[in-house]
């Protein structure tokens, strides 16, 4: 008890929380958008998706996650509440990411055989349902933190090549260190999910509220089960090689309203690095 609450501390210290709200729509990026007619917090939806909506200095501003893969061009989000219905209008960019070739020893997880594509599909219906949740108990201020200390050995973004075989991009930053190292939660939050996947191994989904998720992949082993509230900077687990991986590393993902989007632009340490 009192080793978690040191390592709390440390990471509470040491790590810079604070991040400038700005608007960035590029594809994998955040755009941020005051509502600026509406004096009592409206919902706020983005394709179907209700995102979050933070409050700063008596302004309300919806942040809305960019997936990797949205079209670019004009964009349209809807803020509602008794009184009004609003559409605001805003343009997401393209963002060009590198390319990443990586060996794996077998393709067991290149080309999946027919027992392992359907739990696959299982798995990702769960992270999905997860993903589109909006909790309402829950509230963050996207202040997130670093979960480790290690070296970054895979920025967002880059498109992903295994064995030749080109696969989806990369929607997290992987954080390299050895085995056992300490995760902590980015955020507060509740825990979604804890278990064991096909790709991603031993994995966490936090839940800070509001359409706002974390995930942790690839871990060793769990300190934390579903359904339990974790305070940030607490351990959750420690650094493995589970899943598709071909070290000992955190996969460390940033959900806004269902889209993975670049953790540099919450997470100081992590700033510029996807280029």
């Amino acid at each position: 008890m009192f080793l978690k609450s040191l390592i709390k501390l440390i990471f509470l210290l040491f790590s810079t929380t604070l991040f400038a709200l700005e608007h960035n729509p590029h594809q994998g990026g955040v755009a941020v958008i005051e509502l600026k007619e509406f004096i009592k917090k409206p919902k706020v939806f983005f394709q179907s998706n209700e995102v979050k909506v933070l409050e700063k200095e008596g302004k309300y501003f919806a942040v809305i996650g960019i997936g990797i893969d949205e079209k670019v061009g004009k964009k349209h989000i809807v803020a509602v509440n008794q009184n009004k219905k609003v559409s605001l209008y805003f343009n997401v960019t393209k963002k060009s990411y590198k390319k990443e070739y990586i060996k794996l020893k077998t393709n067991k997880r290149v080309t999946l055989s027919k027992e392992n594509l359907q739990r696959f599909k299982k798995e990702k219906a769960k992270s999905t349902k997860v993903l589109k949740s909006f909790n309402k108990t829950l509230s963050s201020n996207l202040e997130f933190i670093s979960p480790l200390n290690g070296r970054i050995s895979s920025t967002y973004g880059k498109r992903r090549y295994y064995n030749n075989k080109p696969k989806s991009p990369h929607k997290g930053i992987d954080i390299a260190t050895k085995r056992g190292t300490s995760i902590v939660a980015s955020e507060s939050g509740v825990v979604k999910i804890a278990q064991e996947f096909f790709f991603n191994g031993n994995t966490i989904y936090l839940d800070h509220g509001e359409g706002v998720i974390t995930m942790y992949a690839h871990m060793k082993g769990f300190e934390v089960g579903e359904g339990d509230f974790v305070e940030k900077g607490e351990v959750i687990g420690y650094v493995g090689t589970t899943g598709r991986s071909t070290g000992p590393h955190l996969h460390f993902g940033i959900m806004l309203n269902a889209k993975a989007v670049d953790p540099g632009i919450f997470v100081a340490d992590y700033r510029n690095k996807s280029k």
